[in-house]
C-alpha cells in the first residue's frame, strides 16, 4: 500500500492511500461521495489497457487514508492533491472527477494553475454552484442538505442505503438499473469512511465554484446523465457546459448520478476518445488475471 503524507493532526501524520499503476501519461481519478478511489475499478482497467499511468486516492477520511476531524473543506482537498501532484512529480495530467471530485479540479485549477494539467474531465459534477441563493437561482435549498446532514447524524447506515437508491435511481420504471451487488458494494465502501468525513463533506459541497470555472482554460470532457436524481442535469452539467466554452459535452440519456458503475462501457469509451490511446501496456484480457 502506497501512502503521501499531507500533514499533521497533534501528534499523528495525516496520509493519504493511493494507488499507482501503469506507465505512459498520468490520469488521476478524484473519486464522489460517499465513496473512495475503489469506486473506478471499472474505469481503471480500460485506461491501463489503453497505456495510461493511473493513479486514483482515497480523499482524507474515506477509505483507507487518515481520519483527522478537520480538513474537509475544498481548498484542503486540492492543497492535498496538489501535494500528491508535486511528490509523484506529475506533469501532463488529465484529472477526472466524479460527482465531488469534480470541485476539487476546479479549485485546484484555480489555486494552483493548469501548468502540470493538460485536460480535465467532469462526470455527474456539484458543478458550478448547488446551493440555492439570490445569486444562485438554479441551486438546492439550505433545507435539503441540512436535512440530509440530520438524516446522516441520526443513522448513517440506513441513511447511506436510502441515498444509494437515488444514487443509481434504483426502481425508476424505464431506466437501467445496477445490480443489488452493486449497491451493497457501494455501501461498503461508504462505510469505510469515518461519521465526520461523511457529514462535513455535504457543507462542503455548499461551495460555489463559478469563480473558480472562469479560470478553467484547458481541454475540458462534461459527462452527465438526464436522469441524475442527486445532481439534476440542468442545474449543473448544462449549466458547466455553458460556462466551459468549447468543452465536449455528453449526456448519457437516462443516466443516473452512479455513471462509473452504471453506464461504465460508455464512460469509458468517452475516456478513450477524448484522452487518445495510448501504447497498450496491458490486454484488458490480462488484467483480469
Amino acid at each position: 500500500m502506497h501512502y503521501i503524507e499531507v500533514g499533521r493532526e497533534n501528534s499523528a501524520t495525516i496520509d493519504l492511500h493511493y494507488q499507482d499503476h501503469g506507465s505512459g501519461k498520468p490520469v488521476i481519478l478524484l473519486h464522489g461521495w460517499p465513496l473512495n478511489e475503489r469506486s473506478w475499478e471499472n474505469q481503471e482497467a480500460v485506461l491501463l489497457a489503453k497505456g495510461f499511468r493511473v493513479i486514483s486516492y482515497a480523499r482524507r477520511g474515506f477509505g483507507d487514508s487518515s481520519k483527522p476531524a478537520t480538513g474537509y473543506n475544498y481548498d484542503t482537498f486540492a492543497e492535498d492533491l496538489h501535494k500528491l501532484i508535486t511528490k509523484l512529480d506529475l506533469r501532463e495530467i488529465t484529472l477526472v472527477g466524479f460527482s465531488m471530485g469534480t470541485g476539487e479540479i476546479a479549485r485546484y485549477i484555480s489555486t494552483y494553475g493548469s501548468d502540470r494539467i493538460e485536460k480535465a474531465v467532469f462526470i455527474s459534477g456539484i458543478l458550478p454552484a448547488l446551493l440555492k441563493t439570490e445569486g444562485n437561482q438554479a441551486g438546492v435549498e439550505k433545507k435539503v442538505f441540512d436535512e440530509m446532514i440530520k438524516k446522516c447524524i441520526e443513522d448513517r447506515p440506513a441513511f447511506i442505503a436510502a441515498f444509494l437508491k437515488d444514487f443509481y435511481s434504483h426502481g425508476i420504471l424505464g431506466l437501467k438499473e445496477v445490480s443489488q451487488e452493486v449497491i451493497n458494494f457501494s455501501w461498503n465502501l461508504a462505510m469505510e469512511a469515518s461519521a465526520i468525513a461523511t457529514v462535513n463533506c455535504i457543507d462542503a459541497w455548499l461551495e460555489d465554484f463559478r469563480s473558480d470555472i472562469a479560470k478553467i482554460t484547458i481541454p475540458s470532457l462534461v459527462i452527465h446523465g438526464s436522469g441524475d436524481r442527486i445532481t439534476p442535469i440542468k442545474a449543473t452539467g448544462e449549466r458547466l457546459k455553458e460556462m466551459l466554452p468549447g468543452c465536449q459535452y455528453i449526456e448519457i440519456d437516462g443516466g443516473p448520478h452512479g455513471l462509473l458503475a452504471s453506464h461504465a462501457n460508455e464512460v469509458n469509451a468517452a475516456l478513450v476518445k477524448f484522452l487518445g490511446t495510448a501504447k497498450p501496456l496491458y490486454t484488458e484480457a490480462e488484467l483480469r488475471h
